[in-house]
């Protein structure tokens, strides 16, 4: 049965294969942030509990992130998007991946900062561009 299963299916479009790719090595950057992550958890990188938080929420982020892109490169292909939708839906929620961690740890970065800077809205700004590259590549699945 799976052999049947695997003769039917399709294969991934180049571009989806390619992205695919560099989703899976960005995932290794994430796995070494995580080294950092340990030294702020126990203590040895010297930061406040709010750069804590922001670390923590911007290695999640980014994990829980680039594991999505990656599912999408797999719907884009069964979308029926074409032009710049396939484009917004392929790599909108890759870009998000990079805006939302680096908001949170952009905005949280110096010595004994106790509150977000400006590039806040970088997350701000990931979060728009991840809804509407899902709602568009969901809008396609449903559509096609």
């Amino acid at each position: 049965m799976l052999q049947g299963a695997l003769h039917g299916r399709r294969h991934l479009s180049d571009a989806s294969r390619t992205l695919a790719g560099i989703l899976l090595l960005a995932l290794v950057t994430v796995e070494t942030g995580g080294l950092y992550l340990v030294k702020v958890v126990t203590g040895r990188a010297g930061t406040t509990a709010f750069q804590e938080k922001f670390a923590r929420a911007g290695h999640a982020h980014a994990g829980v992130l680039l594991l999505l892109a990656l599912i999408c490169q797999l719907l884009v292909d069964h979308s029926g998007l074409t032009g710049g939708w396939e484009w917004l839906a392929r790599s909108g929620v890759a870009a998000s991946a990079l805006l939302m961690p680096g908001g949170f740890f952009f905005s949280s970065m110096g010595a004994g900062r106790d509150r977000p800077n400006r590039l806040i809205g970088l997350v701000f700004g990931g979060a728009v561009l991840l809804a509407i590259s899902l709602t568009t590549l969901g809008i396609g699945l449903v559509t096609a």
